[in-house]
């Protein structure tokens, strides 16, 4: 027991706080006022005395001034040791339990969500690693394509480059060849002047530059004519060395350029992250000098091998066309009786051939203006055999939007009809359009009977030309052996 006037403890006053219990942990969920002293147990004052609660009848029902009231009359009893016991029993056991409980259950929260975290964080570290390694997997495949990429072109290049190098070599031996005929082309020799005024009668299209005018030509001037074909194709020889050397350039540009990127996409490729060399370059990856996309690249490259193809093309195409044109000055000189009769008997032949195309021809077309005509009077019944359908379709649609209030609906034959007529109006729309074809292709072919008619025309004139007044003139003339450049 104590003695009266005793010095009291600090059990025997309560601190004007919500939390009854020392905090736990550091988390703000620890400090949480879980069980307020007052407002957790209204009933509290039914285990308290009497003595302490004797003036409790008088304290307002507010819970706020009830206990600002329950502070003063603590304040008060806290100099009684006799009320000592009242006041430091303020709750019951099971609050204490429920406190401890509550603390508990909020500690394996806490640990589990730490748990949770931990666990998702290993996660989040172990898929991160797992997709740096497969993205750095990824690049360097990428790039070791894009080598293979590069290697395929490189050779491509080389392998175009030699077949460049080898076509302007044959290219500049045609073109010697050339000029040492050219230089050959000193003897005179005549050609019969009524062959030539005479095929100068024909018309059109039949007024052609074909063999039978060039060796009638190289009858009648022989150095005039050679050299002037000689010289025509010697421009066209130096322009076309000029634009395989343009060709050539192009493509060891580009063949430099793969050299020197294989060689940086290389060392690119055997970076790894124990390589020395790598470092930090911030912001690289926002920089972007490239100026051309995978697609543009090797389209780049393919171009310039087609435009290398091309030239090459066409510088075989020339070296042939200056064969044939020593050749033929060289049979032509050796040969020119039996040289000009088979070129003209070819040329007829040829004409008479055309002439009996274009007659059946001729008659193809007359037959399918007949069919046309009478596919474009099809069409015209087709037309108007759709427009009452379309009539009845559109009067309906006309006539059910009379309907009353509610029955204004929008109903299967509703829709039934709007089909009915997109599908009538598409069906005429396009029987127009194929109509208008048909008058187009009409047209077209009545053009057409109009050329051949003017074509056969032509053909018949050339005939008579070629038969009756060239062939009957024909003269042998002396050749020139040395014509064809080799010498």
């Amino acid at each position: 027991m104590e003695l009266i006037g005793s010095t009291l403890t600090a059990t025997y006053t309560r601190p004007k706080t919500s939390h009854f219990l020392p905090a736990i942990s550091t988390m703000a969920s620890s400090y949480r006022n879980t069980q307020p002293a007052l407002a957790m147990n209204p009933n509290a004052n039914l285990w308290r005395t009497n003595s302490y609660y004797k003036n409790s009848a008088v304290v307002p029902a507010s819970s706020s001034i009830q206990r600002e009231n329950l502070d003063l009359f603590r304040a008060k009893t806290m100099f009684y040791p006799s009320n000592r016991t009242a006041m430091g029993t303020r709750y019951m056991p099971d609050d204490w339990h429920k406190s401890n409980q509550n603390n508990y259950r909020e500690s394996e929260s806490s640990r589990k969500s730490a748990e949770r975290l931990r666990r998702d964080t290993i996660r989040l570290i172990q898929d991160k690693e797992q997709l740096t390694r497969r993205t750095q997997e990824n690049t360097s495949k990428n790039i070791g394509e894009r080598l293979n990429d590069i290697v395929f072109w490189r050779s491509e290049l080389n392998h175009e480059i030699d077949s460049m190098v080898t076509e302007i070599a044959a290219l500049t031996d045609v073109k010697r060849r050339l000029e040492r005929a050219l230089a050959e082309t000193e003897g005179p020799l005549q050609v019969s002047q009524e062959c030539l005024y005479h095929r100068e009668k024909r018309m059109s299209i039949d007024l052609v530059h074909d063999d039978v005018e060039k060796d009638l030509i190289k009858e009648v001037e022989v150095i005039k004519s050679c050299q002037e074909r000689m010289k025509r194709h010697l421009d066209r020889a130096i322009a076309q060395l000029s634009s395989n050397r343009a060709a050539q350039h192009e493509l060891e540009r580009d063949l430099r350029d793969k050299v020197t990127a294989q060689r940086i996409d290389d060392r690119c490729h055997h970076l790894r992250n124990t390589s020395d060399g790598i470092g930090y370059y911030r912001g690289i990856e926002r920089l972007d000098p490239s100026i051309s996309l995978p697609d543009s690249w090797s389209k780049f490259t393919d171009d310039n091998i087609l435009l290398s193809q091309s030239e090459r093309a066409a510088s075989h195409k020339l070296r042939d066309e200056i064969e044939i044109l020593l050749n033929t000055t060289s049979n032509e000189m050796w040969n020119q009786f039996n040289n000009v009769n088979v070129a003209f008997t070819n040329r007829v032949s040829e004409t008479a051939d055309a002439k009996n195309s274009l007659q059946s021809h001729l008659a193809k077309t007359l037959q399918e203006i007949f069919q046309t005509e009478m596919l474009i009077e099809s069409l015209k019944k087709a037309l108007r055999d759709k427009e009452n359908p379309l009539k009845v379709a559109q009067t309906r649609l006309e006539e059910r939007t009379r309907r009353p209030n509610i029955e204004l609906c929008r109903d299967n034959p509703h829709h039934r009809l709007v089909s009915e007529v997109r599908a009538l109006e598409d069906t005429i729309q396009k029987l127009q359009e194929r109509l208008m074809e048909a008058e187009n292709t009409l047209q077209t072919l009545v053009k057409t009977r109009m050329t051949l008619e003017h074509d056969l025309s032509i053909k018949a004139n050339s005939l008579f030309l070629d038969q009756e007044k060239c062939m009957s003139m024909r003269k042998s003339f002396p050749s020139m052996p040395r014509l064809v450049g080799y010498t």
